[in-house]
């Protein structure tokens, strides 16, 4: 005997909603917080000034204006003039613009470099991940600070290439300790083993599957490397080791007006206000990233939706 359930229609069971992908959900997390949103207004609005800025002026960073000697702020020169003419609003512009190409240029070769290390020893093994932490213990060791002042003047004629170069040479061996360590855990994973049964070369396997699961941290890393890279740069050249005149850069107007600053303040509180506001603008950036990026930090947590069970109708 059948029974026919012609009146009965089949249950429907609610769909879930189709779970975000990571770019999405990292995206909202960084929208959802206001340091990101300001720290990334902050320095897009700074990029725009050093970019912009030279051609919002008449006056070039080099150009002394014999008639305003140490002249203070005004409609003609918005930032005042220095003691040999110059605009200040012009050179300030200049050198926040030399400042954030050689903090990006340091930041990119340095976490680059340490990425390409740290995978290669923490993948390898063996001798190859002995060699290569003997030279970065050695590295770690070396006072870079001293060294760059003993290399740097020998270079003057290969430009602020060099400098880039010799920043970057000793700022990327502790990233590169972190990527060994997360490599050396991640060598263990299914989807690496199956690519060695599979055949396919060490370095393919580095760059398509070890490289891309640490992106996050190299990501935040690279981030947070810009701002110190241009305090140090900014260091360098304050001493004079770094950009050379005729150049400018907010390290040599920082040299230049520090004497000066408590009689012509605006010699030095232009430039040092513009370095202080980019590095609090990328700490900002750096610490949203980190809470986007890892899902075990207490800012990428998401308040938990309640669900609501429906009653059952008698």
């Amino acid at each position: 005997m059948t029974a026919v359930f012609a009146d009965n229609p089949p249950l429907q069971v609610p769909e879930e909603a189709a779970p975000a992908g990571r770019l999405r959900l990292v995206l909202g997390r960084m929208l959802a917080a206001r340091g990101v949103l300001v720290g990334c207004a902050i320095v897009l609005l700074l990029f725009l000034l050093a970019f912009g800025g030279p051609y919002l002026t008449p006056w070039n960073y080099a150009t002394p204006d014999y008639l305003a000697i140490r002249q203070p702020p005004s409609g003609q020169h918005w930032f005042g003039t220095n003691g040999l003419g110059q605009d200040v609003f012009a050179q300030t512009v200049r050198g926040l613009q030399k400042s954030l190409i050689i903090g990006l240029l340091v930041a990119l070769c340095s976490t680059g470099l340490a990425s390409l290390v740290g995978a290669c020893a923490g993948y390898f093994g063996g001798w190859t991940d002995r060699a290569l932490t003997f030279v970065v213990d050695l590295m770690l060791v070396f006072p870079s600070f001293l060294i760059i002042t003993i290399v740097s003047p020998k270079l003057r004629g290969a430009g602020w290439i060099a400098f880039v170069a010799l920043l970057a040479a000793f700022n990327w061996m502790i990233t590169a300790r972190v990527v060994r360590s997360m490599t050396r855990s991640l060598g263990e994973r299914e989807f690496v083993r199956a690519a060695q049964f599979m055949g396919v070369k060490p370095l393919r396997i580095i760059l398509r599957h070890i490289l891309p699961n640490v992106a996050s941290f190299l990501i935040t890393d690279a981030t947070i490397a810009v701002g110190g890279a241009v305090m140090s740069e900014t260091a360098l050249s304050y001493f004079g080791f770094g950009v050379r005149a005729p150049d400018v850069s907010l390290g040599t107007l920082l040299a230049a007006g520090t004497d000066q600053a408590p009689v012509y303040p605006w010699l030095f509180y232009f430039a040092a206000g513009l370095l202080v506001l980019f590095v609090l603008a990328i700490n900002l950036i750096g610490d949203g990233l980190r809470d986007a990026l890892d899902p075990t930090s207490e800012g990428a947590r998401e308040p938990r939706k309640s669900r609501r069970t429906p009653r059952s109708s008698k």
